[in-house]
């Protein structure tokens, strides 16, 4: 008769371990983080370039002229478009920059993958953030009382930078989303059509 097996007599388990134990080879895995490091590198880069949209928009958007009579800050035109305009020029300036970044992402990683487009979004949305405070910050003065007592009573001078429709926020990642889609789609690479396959059970032909 033979003596059970204690635990340390057993054979080890064949469980595979490390990223094999996940349905992953080590070349998969390798491959994965290294898609999770580009993906992070195109968030860090986009959301860079929020800082040339602050820039611009500082410049080309347009003012809002105000004027004091010493007791009270007025708007010089009750019917400018002014303001309107800087959201428009905000919005403008944050589609160019949402096709100009999915083109430029595509272009150097048109293999893609989620990560990539992870980061390429979260990076727009963050772009669009930097932009929009640098822009206000490289604007005129935010305190208006202070800038009417500067300028004087009867000068005009010109309103804080702001956005009045916060949603334009969402101009950039959106427009890279839906362009970068657009080139994946045309223009990225298309898995190999599978060639025709044999069944054994098909019939032999008589000899």
């Amino acid at each position: 008769m033979t003596a059970p097996l204690t635990p340390h007599d057993q054979p080890p388990s064949e469980q595979p371990v490390g990223p094999a134990a996940y349905g992953r080879t080590p070349e998969e895995a390798a491959e994965r983080r290294e898609e999770l490091r580009q993906g992070a590198v195109v968030a860090a880069a986009v959301a860079v370039a929020g800082l040339a949209l602050g820039a611009l928009w500082a410049w080309l958007a347009p003012r809002v002229p105000l004027i004091s009579d010493g007791k009270a800050v007025y708007l010089k035109s009750t019917e400018g478009e002014q303001a309107i305009g800087a959201d428009g020029t905000f919005a403008l300036l944050a589609l160019g920059f949402g096709v100009l970044s999915a083109v430029v992402v595509f272009l150097v990683r048109r293999k893609g993958g989620i990560p990539l487009v992870v980061g390429l979004a979260a990076g727009s949305l963050l772009g669009g953030l930097i932009g929009w405070r640098l822009g206000i910050w490289l604007g005129p003065a935010s305190d208006v009382v202070a800038a009417a007592k500067s300028a004087g009573k009867g000068v005009v001078f010109d309103a804080p930078l702001k956005l009045a429709a916060k949603g334009v926020l969402l101009a950039w990642p959106l427009a890279a989303m839906a362009v970068h889609l657009v080139l994946t789609a045309v223009f990225g690479p298309r898995d190999p059509e599978p060639g025709p396959q044999w069944s054994g059970s098909e019939d032999l032909p008589a000899g």
